[in-house]
């Protein structure tokens, strides 16, 4: 984009405009927006941009956002864990728990296979993955990733691994819309989805 503001507000202008989903004229609005607050505001969003990064990591276990080692569904001694989900994000995870259906662990990828984006099997929390099932506990894998074209050949990459461990392995069922992401999912489709989960050969 060219510089069309001076100094400090076109630095602004530029930086949130490469925020994801953030057009030109998107990072114009937030620009002024934060121009016009007051200041108090300003610093508290300050604030909380830096404790973000200072605070939030992600858990050891199963790549969700966490404020200690391990995440709390991890930590949590009442989820079943002969169940992992395995999401591409940690948004994915909220959007799963939203529905109250699901009572299982998780397990983060971090993305999903795209090569054009120069993205492999290598790039993601697959081998963390396949540690985690090597001591026979977990004996099912729901394959939640995003129901578009780089989540399925993520699923078909899964599925393939998958079955040479002897995990029954499911896919979130259909309800979701193809081409779609997960966070955007409300409840009872997302709920439908998991409910009518089925085992992938």
């Amino acid at each position: 984009m060219s510089a069309v503001y001076e100094g400090a507000l076109q630095d602004l202008v530029e930086e949130l405009g490469k925020l994801p989903g953030i057009g030109p004229k998107s990072a114009q609005r937030l620009a002024f927006h934060i121009l016009q607050s007051e200041s108090a505001d300003v610093s508290t969003l300050a604030q909380a941009l830096t404790e973000v990064k200072k605070r939030v990591r992600f858990c050891d276990i199963c790549g969700n956002v966490s404020e200690e080692t391990e995440c709390t569904v991890c930590q949590d001694p009442r989820r079943d864990r002969s169940m992992i989900c395995v999401v591409e994000e940690p948004k994915d995870v909220v959007a799963i728990e939203r529905t109250r259906e699901y009572r299982g662990l998780y397990h983060v990828l971090g993305g999903a296979i795209d090569p054009m984006a120069g993205v492999g099997p290598d790039n993601l929390r697959i081998k963390e993955l396949m540690s985690r099932l090597q001591n026979g506990e977990v004996k099912e894998c729901v394959i939640a990733t995003d129901p578009n074209l780089e989540g399925e050949a993520t699923a078909t990459y899964l599925v393939r691994l998958l079955n040479s461990l002897g995990v029954t392995v499911t896919r979130l069922a259909s309800g979701l819309p193809v081409g779609g992401d997960l966070e955007y999912a409300d409840e009872v489709t997302l709920g439908r989805a998991f409910s009518g989960r089925r085992e992938m050969d």
